[in-house]
């Protein structure tokens, strides 16, 4: 068995005045009544909310104090995210790794910001993938990642065994997004530590799952903090063997027999993604992606496709073909 304690702490996030004191605070009172504790994972943008507004230098006055409360507690820190401002003042969504000695082992800019809605973000273009000593391999994605099952399999493919998941989601779809939690354990035979927070910070509704998709905690819509011990061997041994000895996903997809033409930009398989229109916020009365009455707007209906061979590849894919 190889242990290791992992808390999330979900809590109110205030959108208006900056929520390090009460990071600080809460996290005095784990250790305090869960010592056991080795590694603390805050929500999405918990330090200072959800506004652009708020955008901080990488190196701030926040992260120095978080720096110190892991000295102190000699844990393994990652304090949320928080809007980043570069020096070419090009804001991202940032998330910051502190060791139990108070360094920075990693950061990691959101590669997917929530877009249209969280405009004027920039993407970021890295993963983020560190070790913990003698423990294992630990990767970070934040929010709207966690729905391109992409970002997963690049961490996983790098041997990343704990998905840590920071969240600010106060939508609708929140259930989706714990179904894709749920899935993303299981297809990438990992660990998923999903941490929302309440407020100006979200519904709530943290979980943590096994490789099995097994939920082994779910927060409701109150505060929280949860401490969970993981068993990384579970992940090693279930990569190995299958789920409850079944399905070997990461072995089977190392060993496909096809790449993934959609993948190439210049393949022009992923020609109908071209056609879905802007990616923009909806407005009023919409009708878009809906087939109208003659002399109204409409979406174009797909196309009948016929099989060809690509050129390059030989792999059968498909081709437009106009109706007689």
């Amino acid at each position: 068995m190889t242990p290791f304690a992992v808390a999330g702490v979900q809590m109110y996030v205030n959108a208006l005045q900056p929520n390090v004191d009460g990071m600080i605070h809460r996290l005095d009172v784990l250790m305090a009544r869960f010592p056991w504790t080795q590694m603390v994972l805050f929500s999405e943008l918990a330090p200072f909310g959800p506004l652009t507004r708020t955008a901080l230098p990488l190196h701030n006055d926040a992260i120095d104090r978080f720096r110190e409360a892991a000295i102190k507690h000699n844990i393994w820190l990652i304090p949320g995210s928080m809007f980043e401002r570069t020096d070419e003042g090009l804001v991202y969504n940032t998330s910051t790794v502190l060791n139990p000695q108070g360094e920075t082992v990693a950061t990691y800019r959101k590669m997917f910001p929530f877009r249209p809605y969280e405009a004027g973000v920039e993407a970021g273009t890295g993963f983020c993938v560190f070790d913990v000593p003698d423990v294992g391999r630990f990767g970070l994605s934040i929010c709207y990642d966690i729905w391109f099952p992409e970002t997963t399999r690049q961490l996983t493919s790098q041997g990343v065994e704990v998905l840590l998941h920071p969240v600010l989601t106060g939508t609708t779809d929140r259930d989706a997004e714990l179904a894709i939690a749920r899935a993303t354990a299981a297809q990438f035979q990992c660990y998923v530590v999903d941490v929302n927070g309440l407020g100006a910070g979200g519904v709530g509704r943290s979980c943590v799952i096994d490789p099995s998709a097994t939920v082994l905690h779910q927060s409701a819509g109150q505060e929280d903090m949860f401490p969970l011990e993981l068993d990384l061997n579970q992940v090693r041994r279930q990569r190995e063997t299958g789920m409850k000895g079944l399905g070997q996903v990461l072995k089977s997809f190392r060993d496909r027999s096809t790449d993934f033409p959609v993948y190439d930009r210049s393949s022009g398989t992923d020609a109908y993604l071209h056609r879905l229109g802007p990616l923009e916020t909806p407005r009023q009365g919409s009708r878009a992606g809906i087939l109208l009455d003659e002399g109204g707007s409409s979406a174009k209906p797909i196309e009948p496709y016929a099989r060809r061979s690509h050129p390059n590849d030989h792999q059968e894919l498909f081709d437009p073909v106009k109706q007689g």
